[in-house]
């Protein structure tokens, strides 16, 4: 069938059709095909589906797949007719070998349900493969002297089909000399060998050619060749000779692979192959000479083969071998001696030990850090070795020993300057040129704790308001310490102190950790206006080290306190403030005056006066200084005016929110004709001071004139004393003058004079501390003094900078009404420069009032302020021509008595 399938390509194809075998077994429902190797892609296999009881519409739905183990794509199935083709090209040699059988297992596998078919194919040999000799020509030696019969073993071909495609048979060309004699073993084992029938000689017959033919069983038959090429050889009978047994060679260590080390010269008195030398190692060469030298057969050409090293072997000694092509073959033997001569081909090396490291930064000098130790396996000059150090290190080398080095400290460490080295150890050879190598060793240098911690600054300022939550953080302070690690580890506490009756830490608490300061009460600035403590900063080393740092706490001014009244001048019912007023009096004639005081300060403390309206009453007879207090008439008084008026004074400070107090001011009407009565207490008290009067008339007179001439003398002194002292001397003593600084914000500062004095003023001791906003330069003219337009006058007075602070002890000094203009003069104290600076303005209606002037924008160093005066004196029936006087005052603390003003 197969024959026919080669004669006729059409007609196989029909004829494989039909060649399977379906075989059901009960338990597996296996399919038997079988197809020839070498089919062509579609090739018929079989109807797959068909065999295996599948219709054609039920593939696609039950999933009908193909799986084989190997390749996979040697056959496939067509879902549309269910026939199994070949897909690609089948080789059975390539498949299963030598192998008599050769199949290909498919698993075929549908589901719903699950099913699973067994079907093998069997792939078919043909005679696609001719016999193989191993080689195309084979070279054979024969010498002339061998006997008859003389077998030479010949390797048979080789079939890669199987069965009778792979059964050979042999045939040997015709040949006086040679004839070939096959052995069988078995049927596919045959053993061949090529016989001597007929003795040669060289001399006739040098040379005999053969072809072997071996012949395959298949249809058509297939054949292989192999060309025989045998050489007759003559009979060997002398041995090489070398010109010299001992041959004695120096070469460099760095002599390059392939350098020509010697050529050897021998000779054979032979002929033919038995004069051919073939040169070669003796068989007691060690292995590690060959492979450092090789050896050319022919020639005797002796070559370098790897790296020689002269640290490694000094010499070499190689025994030599030259034997001939003779049959038997006879050799000759010499010895090649080669000494290496050194080189400088090795770096120093360089061994780091025993290290020390960390190094405490305060180690004494001469602390050793490592030991170190050079070689080189060069010789003479080349081994020498020097070592040295990277310079600018505060480390040293020292010999210790031949080779032997010490890293020693040479200076003095500080790890927070350098906290580590690079050390690099260098060692140089004597050769040339000469070679270095380098080690490099990290040198740590560990912490003591010799530095302490460190603030930003000496001191800082801190501004509090008043009436804080207990516990509220008000600063936070922060000191670095240089060291590492628990050197470096900060914790920070108070530096105990008393503040008054109580301890300070009733008042400030800091955080251990974080430096942060609490207040653990509320303050109070009317009781506290300035709080000072240090705060200590201490490390965590052994021993530990500590810095300290002030902290200046100002307690910032709230509006918790309401004007307080100060008691009348004569006595009143019930709080109340009486007055007896004669009706002769004219308009704006000061009557009475309400006096008041704030213990706050700054604007809360700045009051302002203003009378409560009557309900449905007409215009009041009396009107009330908004600053002053003073209560006037705004018209004349008549007969039809009610003897007795009641007025309520209402007393506000500016704060935010503003507080008010309430002031009843009774007043009697009576004729000026009438006397005014007087309390029967009073009228006694005013006759004992007559009396006195009238007895101390003419010490009095003398006493006044004493005073007159005493304060001459202290004018005059104090006039030199300006004109001497230095710039820096405060007005009211020897010392700084005191700093009352502004930012642009207007922002606190405070001078570093701390005890501050007021010179002038009435009322109880107070610090008056006070800062002013800056403003713009100010301008041509601005400097001279502005005088208020009678606009001004009338209209709602303007009220100063926010920024602005008076206390409650400057109003307390001074009587009469005050008046801010725009225009203000900055001393800077005694032979200073006069410095004018633009002023907030505030006009008051009353024309008696006073002037006050505060720099606004005051600088650095401002120690005086200017304030003019008009008169005070309630009793003055009319405006009179103002008179200013200049009045220098300083700051001073709570507690502190005025002191006169020299």
């Amino acid at each position: 069938m197969v024959s026919s399938m080669r004669r006729d390509g059409e007609v196989g194809r029909l004829l494989l059709s039909f060649l399977f075998l379906v075989a059901w077994e009960a338990g597996s429902c296996q399919v038997h095909y079988l197809v020839p190797e070498e089919a062509k892609h579609g090739t018929f296999v079989g109807r797959i589906a068909q065999d295996l009881g599948l219709e054609l519409a039920e593939l696609v739905p039950r999933l009908f797949r193909v799986a084989s183990k190997g390749r996979r794509d040697l056959l496939e199935v067509n879902l549309q007719n269910g026939i199994l083709f070949v897909n690609s090209r089948i080789d059975r040699e390539e498949l299963c070998g030598q192998s008599l059988e050769c199949s290909i297992h498919l698993e075929v596998i549908v589901e719903r349900p699950l099913q699973v078919f067994h079907v093998d194919v069997e792939v078919k040999d043909i005679n696609d493969n001719p016999p193989l000799f191993p080689m195309a020509v084979k070279y054979i030696r024969f010498h002339e002297s061998r006997l008859l019969d003389s077998r030479f073993p010949l390797e048979g071909a080789s079939d890669a089909d199987v069965g009778v495609n792979a059964l050979l048979s042999y045939k040997l060309s015709s040949s006086e000399f040679f004839f070939l004699d096959i052995q069988t073993s078995d049927e596919l084992s045959q053993s061949l060998s090529l016989v001597l029938r007929k003795s040669l000689d060289r001399e006739e017959t040098a040379e005999v050619n053969l072809l072997l033919v071996a012949t395959d069983g298949g249809k058509p038959e297939l054949t292989g060749t192999v060309q025989l090429l045998i050489k007759v050889l003559d009979v060997n009978d002398n041995e090489p000779t070398f010109d010299q047994a001992v041959y004695k060679v120096q070469l460099l260590e760095n002599t390059a692979n392939g350098t020509l080390v010697v050529k050897l010269n021998s000779s054979d008195a032979d002929e033919g192959s038995n004069s051919e030398i073939v040169y070669s190692f003796s068989s007691d060469v060690p292995s590690t000479t060959k492979t450092k030298f090789k050896i050319n057969p022919s020639t005797g050409e002796i070559r370098t083969n790897g790296q020689l090293d002269y640290e490694e072997t000094k010499s070499y000694e190689i025994q030599v071998t030259a034997y001939d092509n003779g049959s038997p073959s006879m050799s000759g033997h010499c010895k090649i001696s080669v000494k290496l001569v050194d080189v400088n081909d090795n770096m120093p090396e360089v061994t780091i030990t025993s290290l020390s490291l960390p190094i405490r930064e305060d180690a004494p000098l001469g602390t050793v850090l490592a030991l170190i130790m050079v070689s080189d396996r060069d010789s003479g000059a080349n081994g020498r070795v020097i070592c040295s150090l990277t310079p600018h290190v505060p480390f040293k080398l020292v010999s210790t020993f031949k080779n032997y080095y010490s890293l020693v400290l040479d200076s003095a460490l500080d790890r927070e300057s350098v906290s580590d080295y690079a050390v690099i150890v260098t060692a140089r050879d004597g050769g040339s040129p000469s070679l270095s190598a380098t080690a490099s060793v990290s040198v740590e240098v560990a912490d003591v704790n010799d530095n302490a911690p460190a603030f930003a600054q000496p001191e800082y300022t801190v501004f509090v308001k008043e009436n804080n939550p207990p516990g509220c953080h008000i600063f936070t302070v922060s000191a670095r310490d240089a060291d590492a690690q628990e050197n470096a580890l900060v914790s920070y506490s108070l530096v105990e102190r008393r503040v008054g009756e109580r301890a300070l830490s009733s008042y400030v608490s800091v955080h251990a950790e974080s430096g942060k300061v609490y207040a653990l009460q509320p303050l109070d600035h009317e009781e506290l206006e300035l709080l000072q403590f240090q705060v200590s900063a201490r490390d965590a080393g052994v021993p530990p080290l500590g810095s300290n740092v002030t902290l200046q706490v100002f307690v910032l001014d709230e509006n918790d306190n309401a004007p307080a009244l100060l008691p009348p001048g004569a006595g009143g019912v019930g709080g109340a403030m009486s007055q007896l007023v004669s009706r002769s009096v004219g308009a704006g004639h000061v009557v009475a005056k309400v006096r008041a005081v704030d213990a706050d300060s700054g604007y809360n403390a700045w009051l302002s006066y203003e009378l409560q309206p009557s309900v449905g009453s007409a215009r009041s007879l009396f009107r009330v200084g908004l600053y002053t207090g003073e209560i006037s008439t705004t018209r004349t008084l008549d007969e039809a005016d009610a003897p007795r008026q009641r007025l309520l004074v209402l007393v506000k400070d500016h704060g935010e929110p503003a507080l008010v107090s309430t002031a009843t001011v009774l007043l009697s009407l009576v004729d000026s004709g009438q006397a005014p009565k007087t309390p029967s207490r009073v009228s006694v008290g005013a006759a004992s001071v007559d009396t006195a009067l009238v007895d101390v008339n003419v010490y009095l007179i003398i006493a006044i004139c004493a005073v007159s001439s005493l304060l001459v003398l202290t004018l005059l002194l104090y006039t030199a004393l300006r004109c001497s002292a230095p710039p820096t001397q405060g007005v009211c003593g020897p010392g700084k003058p005191t700093l009352v600084c502004s930012s642009a914000v207007g922002s606190w500062s405070y001078s570093q004079q701390r005890r501050q004095r007021v010179c002038s003023g009435e009322g109880p001791p107070k610090t008056d501390l006070m800062a002013f906003s800056p403003s713009l330069p100010q301008g041509p003219g601005l400097s001279e003094e502005r005088q208020p337009s009678e606009s001004e006058h009338l209209g709602k007075p303007r009220q100063p900078n926010p920024d602005w602070r008076y206390s409650a002890s400057l109003r307390a000094g001074m009587h009469s009404s005050v008046h801010l203009e725009e225009a203000g003069i900055l001393r800077a104290g005694p032979g200073g420069p006069d410095q004018q600076w633009p002023t907030v303005s505030s006009a008051t209606p009353e024309p008696e009032a006073g002037e006050v002037s505060p720099p606004v924008g005051a600088g650095v160093n401002s120690n005086s302020w200017t304030f003019k005066y008009g008169p005070g004196n309630p009793k003055q029936s009319g405006p009179e021509p103002k008179k200013q006087t200049q009045v220098s005052f300083l700051l001073r603390r709570k507690g502190e008595a005025s002191q006169p003003r020299q």
